[in-house]
C-alpha cells in the first residue's frame, strides 16, 4: 500500500480528476474505499482542496493512465516519493484545537467496542497519552460522566484503515470448539 504525503488532498483531487474506482484511490491513499466514496459523495474532506499528485511528484501521469486502463491494477508512489516517506518525521502529530475534545470520546468508543487493543496502540492511533486512557478507562476522567463513545474514523482523528489493521490484528481468536457444542447444543 502506497501512502501520498497528503493523503486526503490527494484522494480528493484523484476523485474530481480521475476515472479511478474507489478501491484504487483507497490503497493509493491509504485510506478506505467508503471513505473514498464519502468524499466523492462530499460528505468527507469538505472543505479540502485538491493536491495534484503529478506536480508533486508523487506519480507519473503514466501510472494513472495505467491504473485507469485496468481497475485491478494498483499505482505505485515514484522513488522520490517513497525516499521522502522514509525519511522520520519529528515530533507529535498536530491535533487542532476544535478537534481536542473529540479524543475522550473516540478513546471510550475503543475501550467499549475494542477492549483488546493495547493503550500503547491507542496512544499512536489517537495521539493521546497513557495517563487519559486510564482516567477514562476507570471513570475518573474531569467529563466522565458527559463522555458517549464516538468512532475516531468518524471524528476525523484516525482512518478507517489504521483502525481494521489494529482490530485485526489484536481480536482475541475465537474458539471454534466452543462454537461447535454451541451449535449442536441448538
Amino acid at each position: 500500500m502506497a501512502l501520498p504525503i497528503m493523503p486526503k488532498a490527494t484522494a480528493v483531487w484523484l476523485v474530481e480528476n480521475t476515472g479511478l474506482t474507489f478501491e484504487q484511490i483507497g490503497d493509493f491513499c491509504g485510506m478506505h474505499a467508503l471513505e473514498i466514496q464519502g468524499i466523492a459523495d462530499g460528505e468527507v474532506a469538505v472543505g479540502i482542496i485538491g493536491h495534484d499528485p503529478i506536480t508533486a511528484e508523487q506519480i507519473n501521469k503514466e501510472e494513472i493512465e495505467k491504473a485507469e486502463a485496468d481497475e485491478n491494477y494498483r499505482m505505485q508512489l515514484s522513488a522520490q516519493a517513497r525516499k521522502h516517506m522514509n525519511q522520520k518525521m519529528k515530533g507529535a502529530r498536530y491535533t487542532p484545537v476544535a478537534r481536542r475534545q473529540d479524543k475522550p470520546e473516540a478513546i471510550a468508543y475503543i475501550l467499549k467496542h475494542h477492549p483488546y487493543i493495547p493503550d500503547s496502540k491507542i496512544v499512536k492511533l489517537i495521539g493521546t497519552t497513557k495517563k487519559t486512557i486510564e482516567s477514562i478507562r476507570d471513570r475518573s476522567h474531569w467529563n466522565a460522566q458527559n463522555l458517549k463513545g464516538k468512532d475516531p474514523v468518524l471524528l476525523g482523528l484516525c482512518s478507517q484503515t489504521a483502525l481494521d489493521q489494529l482490530v485485526d490484528k489484536y481480536r482475541p481468536a475465537r474458539d471454534d470448539a466452543d462454537e461447535s457444542d454451541a451449535q449442536q447444543s441448538a
